[in-house]
């Protein structure tokens, strides 16, 4: 009877954690509260960047400072085709994962040519190409933004249209993405971006083309975040060059951090803490960055694994198996 529930305290936590956000747009619809709605939903499709965010920097050892590009790319792949009146949601998801796919293609196999403080910051270099580039497209509203007046259009049954259809659309690419990082981390080709992590040397020695593996990750973490981006430009309605922005990338980074680096989960409850914080402290102060930056300084000294790592000391402390 119990074989198929979760045999430690943090995977029980976790489960009840997509449970509840399986459950909370009723909850929510119940209590009158359309607000926290939207918010869940902006966190949401924030996890799915910063899953596909982790696939490289947390299983890779790839730390990008523009992995944010993705975000806008993925929106304004919406956003264009939307303003020439093109809403099929199929055809703006294939601009997604296409143009999202292939800028990290072009540009990852320049940038994994460097390593350490050089790929930092020439992602960081690339990202801010592409941000300068929507700047400077008047026909798209430049700096000013691009609304989007109408969602992406797809059948009856899957359809945008309303905030419980958006919602459960982000949630089920969400529960994919998590499925498709475990498969692949515990594949071969994850376990080669694992190994050249730790020892490139040794895995180019075994044989391993270390270089075309982690290109493919890179590839396949921008697309993931692409599509975070076509589900952001879809639920806010008005997509911007900020998005893409090297400081949207650094928040990306700090939610993989606060979560636990190289985790499965812990980049969905990193960003939920971040975003709930978020919420919490500019509702409280208008110097909420201050308060907010201690806390990720006090989390980086002191709370090493981040949210996960304290989670799986539940694990160790006994309750580990149930």
């Amino acid at each position: 009877m119990k074989a198929w529930l979760p045999q430690t305290w943090s995977g029980r936590i976790y489960a009840l954690l997509l449970l509840s956000l399986a459950l909370a747009p009723f909850v929510l619809d119940w209590m009158k509260q359309p607000f926290y709605l939207d918010l869940l939903t902006r966190a949401l499709i924030f996890a799915i960047a910063v899953i596909s965010l982790n696939l490289i920097l947390g299983y890779g050892g790839m730390v990008s400072l523009g992995h944010a590009a993705y975000i806008g790319i993925g929106a304004y792949c919406v956003g264009i085709p939307s303003y020439y009146d093109y809403y099929n949601g199929w055809l703006h998801l294939a601009l997604a994962l296409g143009v999202g796919g292939g800028f990290a293609l072009i540009t990852g196999a320049i940038s994994l040519r460097t390593k350490g403080v050089y790929f930092i910051m020439i992602t960081m270099a690339f990202s801010q190409m592409a941000f300068f580039l929507f700047v400077s497209m008047e026909e798209y509203g430049a700096d000013d933004g691009l609304v989007i007046y109408s969602r992406s259009e797809f059948p009856q049954w899957i359809s945008l249209d309303s905030a419980f259809g958006l919602y459960y659309w982000i949630f089920a690419v969400l529960l994919l993405a998590l499925f498709f990082i475990h498969r692949l981390v515990h594949a071969h080709f994850g376990r080669v971006i694992v190994g050249s992590k730790f020892n490139e040397e040794r895995m180019m020695a075994l044989g391993f083309n270390t270089y075309r593996y982690r290109l493919a990750c890179y590839v396949l973490s921008a697309m993931l975040c692409s599509v975070a981006g076509m589900l952001l430009g879809n639920f806010a309605g008005f997509i911007s060059p900020d998005m893409m922005s090297w400081a949207r990338s650094g928040e990306l980074i700090f939610m993989v951090i606060i979560g636990g680096v190289g985790t499965l989960f812990g980049p969905l409850i990193g960003t939920m803490v971040f975003v709930l914080l978020e919420e919490i402290l500019s509702a409280i102060t208008v110097y909420w960055h201050l308060i907010f930056g201690i806390m990720l300084v006090a989390l980086v000294l002191y709370g090493k694994g981040g949210i996960h790592g304290w989670l799986s000391l539940l694990d160790r402390g006994g309750g580990g198996r149930g």
